[in-house]
């Protein structure tokens, strides 16, 4: 009985041990931002989207791009950027949702600034 026990015991760990951590993969993905509101407002939307663990918009460069690393096993580059036009931006060839859009403060809007 004992044999048995110990013999599972190291048959799990032997598995957990060569458990596959998730593989994660990078986008860089062109946004219609402006400001640091338009930033807190995606990278907080990018937060709670499933599959996404990190986030970062580079505001300071010419184009606004959102660099998301994700697991592919629990998203999508196209949820990923379903999710930033649900915001109310456009992310690379998915076009702004028009009621996420006008929630955006006049300011985070196409032209204005």
């Amino acid at each position: 009985m004992k044999k048995n026990i110990l013999a599972l015991i190291l048959l799990l760990v032997s598995v957990l041990t060569f458990a596959e951590t998730p593989k994660t993969e990078t986008v860089k993905i062109k946004t219609s931002a402006i400001c640091e509101m338009c930033k807190e407002r995606i990278e907080k939307k990018l937060a709670f989207t499933k599959g996404v663990s990190e986030s970062n918009l580079n505001i300071e460069s010419k184009e606004k791009i959102v660099t998301v690393t994700y697991n592919p096993k629990k998203t999508s580059v196209e949820k990923i950027k379903k999710a930033i036009a649900d915001v109310g931006y456009d992310a690379d060839e998915v076009t702004a949702n028009a009621k996420g859009y006008e929630k955006l403060p006049s300011c985070c809007k196409k032209g204005g600034m």
